[in-house]
């Protein structure tokens, strides 16, 4: 009996040093749970974010990350869906990770804001902050607004204003096109707005709501835009709603100009090819070829380094280096990975991106404030977009100052904040 007794003591202890050596080495990295689609239609979208976040957070490691830690992703799948994602928020709290980020869908984002306020209600010693970088209705950080919701990125309302400040004279009849969800409908609400506001010149001759990830051929709306006359086509598709939107134009000839959201992000170049240049533009973060643009060596550094890892694979979401440097400032000011302290180190927080410019996050709403940039389809440009012969070639500049609007929202405070 007491050799047994030895032996399942000695047995107790090799376990405890086993799951002591497993939680040392889990607590040597500060874990961020990323929620994306990485299965279904947009499983393309969710691989080329987890690439440019990858390399964004290995940069801000490089320079230290935080509390003399490195910063890890922990991938999640939520396939572009509200309740697969709150399923991958409640693994993201089971594992007691401090911080989850999302960015792709707005229709998620809501359940995502609406699923970790309610865990952090009841859950005050283990409370999660959450990371958005690219899931855009303005609502999130309006009349939705959360106290554990930070945005990374311009808000719809910011980037219809680009893009209507970069709206040429001879953009007289537009047609609006727009996938039939909260982003969809909050750009066609602002585009309207705007319009009628700063360019009452402009007349809209027709309007779609398409439903999202549903329509595999659009040579019929293709059609309605011919029939209407329309010199421009304002789209906030994305994906590969976009990317067939783009394939049935090119295909039926639609000679008009395409004022987008989306026709930088991965797959539209190649859909677009020659069909495409010239006469498609982009509001964007930035693009590749702004470094050189700028004469900021930096920045081109930054780029070129990106550029060898993925050859002709663009990088327009320069928010996502600023997102981690900031979050990474936050978690050495706090001295904690604790959501409560780091959400309030963030507040009023500043930080330059890649070409210099700074970034703001807004207190009040937890609303990045930055620059944006419109940008055409052209060539010739140093960098081309997925090896296509063309890339992109900035148009028009909005500042900071020109993108931030008052906001609405009435943020509920924790106690202590």
């Amino acid at each position: 009996m007491k050799n047994m007794s030895r032996a399942f003591a000695s047995c107790v202890l090799m376990a405890s040093l086993v799951l002591g050596a497993a939680a040392s080495r889990a607590e040597q990295t500060i874990k961020i749970g990323f929620i994306a689609p990485f299965s279904g239609a947009f499983a393309a979208n969710g691989d080329a974010w987890l690439k440019m976040l990858t390399y964004a957070l290995n940069n801000t490691n490089e320079r230290g990350g935080a509390l003399g830690k490195k910063f890890e992703l922990v991938t999640f799948d939520d396939k572009i869906t509200p309740a697969e994602a709150l399923i991958a928020l409640k693994s993201v709290t089971d594992q007691n990770i401090p911080f989850v980020l999302q960015c792709i869908g707005s229709n998620v984002a809501a359940a995502m804001e609406e699923g970790v306020s309610r865990y952090n209600a009841r859950n005050p010693d283990h409370r999660v902050l959450y990371l958005n970088c690219a899931a855009l209705a303005t609502d999130l950080t309006e009349d939705k607004c959360d106290f554990w919701h930070f945005r990374f990125a311009a808000n719809v309302t910011q980037r219809v204003a680009a893009l209507v400040h970069g709206l040429p004279k001879d953009a007289s009849t537009v047609y609006l096109m727009n996938q039939d969800y909260l982003y969809g409908q909050g750009v066609a609400a602002d585009t309207k707005k705007f319009l009628t506001q700063f360019r009452p010149d402009v007349q809209i001759v027709g309007e779609e709501f398409v439903p999202l990830g549903k329509v595999k051929d659009f040579s019929s709306y293709i059609a309605k835009i011919k029939s209407s006359g329309a010199k421009a086509l304002i789209t906030s598709n994305w994906g590969p709603d976009f990317n067939l939107l783009m394939k049935a134009g090119v295909e039926a000839g639609l000679d008009i100009k395409y004022y987008t959201f989306s026709a930088h992000l991965n797959g539209a170049p190649t859909s677009m090819g020659d069909g495409g240049g010239n006469r498609v533009i982009a509001v964007m973060e930035g693009h590749d070829n702004m470094g050189a643009e700028l004469n900021n060596e930096a920045a081109e550094a930054w780029m070129k380094r990106f550029r060898t890892t993925d050859p002709g694979f663009d990088y327009p979401w320069v928010n996502f280096q600023v997102m981690f440097d900031m979050v990474a400032g936050a978690v050495n000011e706090a001295g904690s990975t604790d959501a409560l302290k780091v959400a309030l180190a963030l507040e009023d927080m500043q930080a330059k991106d890649v070409y210099g410019k700074t970034n703001i996050m807004r207190k009040a709403d937890h609303q990045l404030l930055s620059p944006f940039y419109s940008a055409i389809f052209t060539k010739p440009v140093k960098y081309d977009s997925e090896k296509t012969g063309w890339g992109w070639k900035t148009e028009s500049t909005s500042s900071t100052e020109d993108l931030t609007f008052p906001t609405s929202c009435k943020m509920k405070r924790p106690e202590g904040a």
